[in-house]
């Protein structure tokens, strides 16, 4: 009886060891898969801060006018003027849709009212 309880033990130990390694390398690869999306994040970041600080650089409004009496006469563009803005109640909104009613209900006597 005392074999048989030294052999589970045993058994039971090499398992969860076997349980240990298992879990502690999938715990190994998920910080490590961690740590390469974070790396992946600091790069869009920094590569989204350069194209944010290029666009900002080619829309700077000295440089857009410039651009624009240059190329004024094959673009023909000219500033805003104050008359060339609408008001809110010169925009056509279109008509709502007609509402369809498919299973009409008959309702016919009063309703009976409930003590």
């Amino acid at each position: 009886m005392r074999t048989v309880l030294y052999i589970l033990t045993t058994l039971g130990v090499i398992g969860l060891a076997f349980w240990a390694y298992r879990e502690n390398y999938a715990t190994q690869e998920s910080l490590a898969e961690t740590d390469r999306l974070h790396r992946d994040i600091r790069t869009a970041h920094s590569r989204l801060a350069v194209l944010k600080a290029e666009w900002a650089y080619l829309n700077r409004p000295d440089r857009l006018r410039d651009l624009a009496d240059i190329n004024f006469d094959s673009l023909g563009l000219l500033p805003f003027r104050p008359d060339q803005f609408g008001h809110v109640d010169e925009v056509a909104y279109p008509a709502p849709p007609a509402l369809i009613i498919d299973n009409a209900v008959e309702v016919s006597g009063e309703l009976e009212q409930q003590p």
